[in-house]
């Protein structure tokens, strides 16, 4: 924010700029600085600028010719150049600043320039408020079709014009006047408009004396012979005018106004009011100023309509308690039967803190409201200040979604046949309404995202996990992008797959192990908001901390092979000490135990432990994948898993792996180990290992497709561990299972992506 004190002392007068040839924007792209930087060019000034990024704005101005450097490095400032700034760039942090200053090269505000340029103009300034911009340009369409051709400078873009600056031939020129930081100051208009006042920009001005203080030294700046026009309705704009000594008329529509012109609200006609007095204080003839004014289509985010149709798609600027008030009610009247849905995204901690019941008494206008979080502009977050205090208020059906960048695929979910969707605000929110058309046109087959790959030590099965799902889901008839997650983050880092209307409906993991299996990659997917398959971060974290889940289980009634976890090779020395006093000379372990990572997927960094002798050696073993190991009694029998599907426990899967040790060669290396599905087992056995995967299942508050291995001893089965990630590679366990269960392998993909949508909608994520 620009602050008083620099406006007095940091900046050069006005008079200096006389005899500077050469002109250095900052932020050059910026609709503001661009209409300033065509201007100075087409009077045969030289202009060269800079922006931080590539844009619509920086393109144009390079079909101009005029050179624009991405960055804000300082390059590019010469000796001899001015310096213009607009009131966003910070004077202490700018590196543009600091060469200027090192140079000797002048500063200057954006207005100071503007003012400049229209030096030789006959000025007609619009201020207030609220209004300025739809004023200024029902102003110049009026001026423009009486024949005076104005040059014209606008804060938004104007369709009717093809732009925000108009550069007419004629004497006169209409400008939008900005109070908020004083700007207006730099102007020397012959008409003013004054649409209304009201406090805002307290920030800047300090008070609501302070504000009118500053309008009121603006109107004196008026000539002699200079006209002031004012609302005369409004209490601020005409305590302005009692205080103006000159010549002054008002405007209303109490007075005969004529009543129909193409944009909305009674707002609007009361602008075209105030455009119709100034046109005649201009001298324009008022048959064709007013057809120039009621035809007039509106400024661009100024109750602009983006789309017509079952759902009608508005964006508008208000971002005032008055102004959103008087955006409602003009919407109300073009659509008085549908329901109305407001959008809005504040802007200004401290306009937010100040108005906070007001907004919510606007906006309580509304059907249905969705609140996202403020756009500070250049401000600090104040302390106890939020969009989710304005949501407290408010008296209609209402939703709080912190990101904007969710609020087109939020409001898509929630919206319905017949809406008007307006995007209401000063700040980014004017990206929702083209954002929220191109949600509204997503079509197409359903996009999957198959991520495989990782940074586990189960990388390589990963890749063929990847590989085998996306074949299938492909044969399957859905849209498929394979993505190697963790190489796209550590690489380029761009995750732009993952956003906007292109985004995938959904994410298959074939990732195992760490940051697969333990929550980390559910927890990104959860940021970027895109539904994914298998189960949750928690349940995830839970499963895989396989300590903490034996703990669960236990709770839930379920027999698990006891164990306990070692964090440190002196444990295990103790440990190990312990036993062999137990056993004296014999060193053989019963029961004999098995020692493995307690958060590691597979059978990464496992042991089979007989001797005591062996154990530390173990636990070193684990403790290189993970900082905890467990070790457990080894439960001697028949090996099993059992998968689960939703609510369906698939046959069990009988392991034979050779020596009776599944390690991680046993299950990876092809034909080392002997699986039998269905296992051979009693039919109450096989009831039991369902109902047990079933349970664990549930109790770790799993979704999606689960594998719960278990060992069988004497008929009875123990539960070892559950998976929440198994594998998916043809010859995997799950699939296996599942042919078993008459479900093929293509079939059992496309199953868990449907199982994670209709998970996904029926939580309510959008």
């Amino acid at each position: 924010m620009r602050t008083k004190s620099e406006i007095a002392t940091a900046f050069a007068p006005t008079t200096a700029l006389e005899g500077y040839r050469e002109f250095f924007l900052v932020g050059i792209g910026g609709a503001g600085m661009s209409g300033i930087a065509r201007m100075l060019a087409t009077r045969g000034y030289q202009v060269v600028g800079n922006d931080a990024s590539e844009g619509e704005g920086v393109d144009a101005l390079r079909t101009h010719g005029i050179p624009v450097h991405i960055g804000h490095t300082g390059s590019g400032i010469e000796p001899g150049m001015a310096l213009v700034l607009s009131d966003a760039i910070d004077l202490e942090s700018s590196p543009e600043v600091a060469r200027a200053r090192h140079l000797g090269c002048p500063l200057f505000r954006r207005s100071q320039v503007l003012g400049w340029i229209l030096r030789n103009h006959r000025t007609i300034a619009v201020t207030g408020t609220h209004g300025k911009t739809t004023t200024s340009g029902m102003t110049a369409a009026g001026l423009r079709a009486a024949g005076l051709d104005p040059v014209v400078v606008i804060g938004a873009e104007v369709p009717d014009f093809g732009g925000a600056i108009v550069e007419g031939t004629g004497e006169w020129a209409v400008v939008e006047a900005c109070e908020a930081y004083d700007s207006f100051h730099d102007l020397r208009p012959e008409i003013i408009v004054l649409t209304n006042l009201e406090p805002d920009h307290l920030d800047f001005h300090g008070s609501w004396e302070g504000l009118r203080e500053s309008v009121e030294r603006f109107v004196m700046t008026l000539p002699s012979d200079g006209t002031l026009i004012y609302a005369g309705e409004d209490a601020g704009a005409s305590e302005i005018a009692r205080r103006f000594p000159g010549q002054k008329r008002s405007y209303g529509l109490d007075d005969g106004a004529r009543r129909t012109i193409a944009i909305p609200g009674r707002h609007s006609l009361l602008n075209a009011q105030g455009a119709l007095a100034a046109c005649d204080a201009a001298g324009a003839q008022g048959e064709r100023a007013w057809g120039g004014i009621s035809s007039f289509g509106g400024a661009s985010r100024r109750l602009q309509v983006m789309r017509e149709g079952d759902l009608t798609v508005i964006d508008d600027y208000a971002h005032h308690p008055t102004e959103i008030a008087a955006s409602i009610q003009a919407l109300r009247e073009r659509y008085p039967d549908r329901r109305l849905v407001v959008v809005y995204q504040p802007h200004l901690y401290s306009r937010t803190a100040q108005f906070l019941s007001e907004f919510a008494s606007a906006l309580d206008g509304a059907d249905h409201v969705v609140l996202t979080d403020i756009y500070p502009a250049r401000e600090a977050p104040l302390p106890g200040v939020s969009s989710s205090r304005i949501a407290e208020q408010l008296n209609v059906p209402h939703d709080y979604v912190p990101t904007r960048h969710l609020l087109p695929r939020y409001v898509h979910a929630i919206a319905m046949k017949g809406d008007v969707i307006a995007g209401m605000g000063a700040g980014t929110i004017g990206e929702f309404a083209p954002a929220f058309i191109a949600e509204m046109d997503r079509s197409g087959p359903t996009r999957v995202a198959v991520v495989y790959g990782g940074d586990s030590a189960e990388r390589e099965v990963s890749l063929l996990t990847g590989r085998q799902v996306a074949d299938a889901l492909e044969r399957k008839g859905y849209a498929v992008v394979r993505v190697d997650v963790t190489d796209r983050l550590l690489t380029t880092g761009d995750l732009s797959l993952f956003t906007g209307p292109n985004r995938p409906d959904i994410a298959f993991f074939g990732v195992h192990g760490t940051h697969a299996e333990d929550g980390a990659i559910q927890g990104l997917f959860e940021l970027l908001a895109i539904p994914y398959t298998g189960s949750s971060l928690q349940a995830s974290a839970t499963a895989m901390d396989k300590a903490l889940a034996k703990q669960v289980l236990t709770a839930s009634g379920l027999p698990v092979a006891r164990g306990v976890r070692v964090t440190s090779t002196e444990e295990a020395e103790t440990m190990a000490r312990l036993l062999a006093e137990k056993r004296g000379t014999e060193t053989l372990l019963r029961p004999r135990l098995v020692v493995k990572p307690n958060a590691q997927g597979s059978t990464i960094g496992l042991t089979f432990v007989d001797h005591v002798d062996e154990l530390v050696p173990a636990v070193e073993f684990a403790l290189r994948y993970d900082s905890v190991a467990l070790v457990e009694e080894r439960i001697e029998g028949m090996e099993i898993s059992v998968p689960v599907l939703g609510d369906r426990a698939l046959p069990a899967v009988e392991i034979v792996p050779p020596e009776g040790r599944y390690d991680f060669a046993a299950k990876y290396e092809p034909g080392a180990t002997i699986e039998i599905c269905p296992a051979r087992l009693s039919e109450a056995t096989a009831q039991e290992a369902a109902e047990f995967a079933l349970r664990a299942h549930r109790a770790l508050g799993c979704s999606g497709a689960t594998r719960t291995d278990m060992m069988v001893r004497e008929g009875r089965c123990v539960v070892l561990e559950v998976n929440t990630l198994p594998g998916m590679t043809l010859t995997s366990l799950l699939p296996r299972s599942a042919q078993t269960a008459g479900i093929g392998f293509d079939d059992l993909c496309a199953w868990m992506v449907d199982d994670a949508l209709v998970r996904s909608k029926r939580q309510g994520k959008p």
